[in-house]
């Protein structure tokens, strides 16, 4: 067994930190430990049911940890302190392909500053492998991580440098998603990583596997070995793309738009779509900024509106004007001729009600033109 207590159904309510999520469980709200630090708007939905168990710790002040999350009828583990238990079942049963003839050694072995997940071994020689969760997916395919991960990047940069010294040294991604045919790190939320890992790629002996769970968490069961499009990622992982910017206007106010004159906003939330087509990052990090000289419409409504999210799209393509079309479609309302002088669009400024992070259709077009729309360019590579 996975777990010795028996997994049981709740709804997720909210989460007011990485680390805890409000659930109802029975008909009662719950404070729950959420072993996941991880972003997971994809996946984290009011009344998405959840499957948790009651806490090995009774001294902690919360009653009930969080064990996997269900999308699309499918059980998906988040407990990403069982992941290396996982890692360290599935090679010791021999169940992860290539590495049949590696024995598990050790865990949490430190080498130098660092310490890694497992240490394998083979007669003599040794494999220092770090072991990743994934839960970040589209249809078909799977990206980490879905959050900047400062601590990742510094796990390929270190394995990699092993490698050069002549240690054996790998990565192993396991995917929660029996869906999953291609893997890429995310290069949208995190390109150092995603450079880091394309470099080191190619030196590493790593592996990206599907697994699928049954609804108890008793038996991961590999799935299948994810494929690695190369040729997207260096041709996608640039400094440049579309965005989507996320912001709050707490009051109903008319505001002064440069030369456009005075508009009308109903409090509410508001995305903004643009694009860079280069310094995308820096493009951000103004619209973010309230200090800063008035030159596009977003820059006079940022004086009023509270910054939400900013949602970087990096690609090649140019993908403004459909993107713009797509959040369109779903939006209570519109602000006419915001941000779209210099194109056909009716507006590039659009209104929700409530928080768009938390809307699953919205999420759905984040994912649409992060990771659907690269299904047919990893056809291509494969």
């Amino acid at each position: 067994m996975i777990y010795n207590e028996p997994v049981e159904i709740g709804y997720f309510i909210s989460r007011p930190n990485r680390f805890i999520a409000f659930v109802s469980i029975h008909g009662k709200e719950e404070r729950c430990h959420m072993p996941n630090p991880g972003r997971m708007w994809e996946l984290l939905y009011p009344g998405t049911k959840l499957y948790v168990r009651h806490s090995a710790k009774p001294e902690r002040r919360t009653a009930w940890d969080v064990v996997g999350v269900e999308r699309d009828g499918v059980p998906i583990l988040l407990d990403t302190q069982y992941n290396n238990d996982t890692a360290a079942r599935l090679i010791t049963e021999k169940k992860v392909p290539g590495w049949e003839d590696w024995n598990l050694l050790r865990r949490e072995v430190t080498v130098g500053d660092s310490r890694f997940d497992l240490l394998l071994g083979r007669g003599k020689e040794l494999f220092y492998v770090e072991v990743k969760s994934c839960t970040l997916f589209s249809r078909t395919g799977a990206m980490f991580p879905d959050a900047v991960t400062a601590r990742g990047r510094k796990h390929i940069l270190e394995l990699a440098s092993m490698h050069r010294q002549g240690i054996h040294t790998g990565l192993l991604f396991l995917v929660h998603w029996d869906r999953a045919r291609w893997f890429l790190p995310d290069y949208h939320t995190d390109p150092d990583f995603a450079s880091a890992f394309m470099e080191a790629a190619p030196e590493l002996d790593w592996k990206a596997l599907a697994l699928s769970w049954t609804p108890s968490f008793t038996e991961p069961v590999p799935v299948r070995l994810l494929s690695y499009p190369e040729a997207v990622l260096v041709r996608e992982n640039h400094d440049s793309g579309d965005y989507l910017f996320v912001m709050h206007l707490e009051e109903t106010m008319d505001i002064v738009i440069g030369a456009r004159g005075n508009l009308h906003f109903p409090a509410g939330y508001y995305v903004y779509t643009g694009s860079a087509r280069k310094h995308l990052t820096a493009r951000l990090a103004r619209h973010t900024r309230r200090r800063k000289n008035m030159h596009w419409h977003i820059d006079y409504l940022r004086q009023y509106a509270d910054t939400v999210a900013a949602i970087p799209i990096r690609t090649s393509q140019d993908l403004e004007h459909d993107l713009a079309h797509a959040v369109d479609g779903i939006a209570g309302w519109r602000i006419d001729g915001f941000g779209c002088t210099d194109c056909d669009c009716a507006s590039h400024l659009f209104g929700f009600s409530d928080n768009p992070i938390h809307l699953p259709y919205f999420i759905r077009i984040v994912e649409d033109f992060r990771m659907n729309r690269l299904d047919s360019d990893v056809d291509a590579c494969i």
